[in-house]
């Protein structure tokens, strides 16, 4: 491993959540003639692209990235209960931001800790709700079911449960977990069936299982091959 040169770091740019660009990860700036269509950013080809963004979208416009979701966007929404200014929000939304949901809803507080979102706010569509009972109705007049992840004693398992392909998933707070409130609204509640001797998982792990299963079963919709007895 080449050895950190001495003296003082050079300054690093710092995008919107506070967090360093790397001036080691994207691609630097454009070289040749310019691409054609207008979704190009006349900045970022000049000096080069650093954003967490897929090949795909480098030297793209923010609002031409969001454009190009909005049109692939899946039926699932995600709900996150934030009653004590939970840091797991942020992990949450970068993964339904990598899930490419439809949006991510906040229930309770206004501000939530955004740096473990590393700037995937950007591009995900984010609702606010102050009381639960705000959610129930949006989701009611959309046309919504919502579907709870926690270990309660009614719980059913994720892994049998035939996730609707329009439906929104709820989570709680990390340590107390969904609310009463959120219990009682929601038309399931889901648990992830563990083996070990913890009670539970992380928040933001479990957001994350919850929405692959809801990609198996929506978009790839393929029952898991069995192992060759060669493999």
């Amino acid at each position: 491993m080449a050895k950190a040169p001495s003296g003082p770091e050079p300054e690093v740019p710092a995008d919107d959540a506070g967090q360093p660009e790397s001036p080691t990860h994207g691609v630097g700036p454009w070289t040749g003639r310019r691409p054609d269509g207008d979704q190009w950013d006349d900045e970022l080809l000049a000096a080069g692209d650093r954003r967490n963004v897929v090949d795909k979208y480098r030297y793209w416009r923010h609002d031409a990235i969001v454009a190009d979701l909005d049109t692939t966007r899946h039926e699932l929404h995600i709900a996150v209960e934030n009653w004590q200014h939970d840091l797991n929000i942020g992990s949450v939304v970068r993964t339904a931001n990598a899930f490419n949901v439809a949006a991510v809803h906040i229930v309770g507080r206004r501000r939530w800790n955004r740096r473990g979102a590393m700037v995937t706010d950007k591009y995900q569509h984010i609702l606010h709700h102050p009381t639960f009972a705000e959610l129930t109705g949006w989701a009611a007049d959309n046309g919504v079911p919502l579907i709870g992840i926690d270990n309660f004693p009614d719980s059913v398992p994720l892994e049998t449960y035939d996730l609707p392909r329009r439906c929104m998933l709820v989570f709680g707070q990390e340590g107390p977990g969904l609310s009463e409130d959120a219990h009682r609204a929601c038309d399931a509640v889901l648990s992830i069936e563990q083996f070990g001797s913890t009670r539970s998982i992380n928040a933001s792990a479990a957001a994350a299982i919850a929405m692959h299963a809801w990609v198996r079963r929506h978009i790839f919709d393929q029952p898991v091959r069995p192992l060759s007895a060669d493999s």
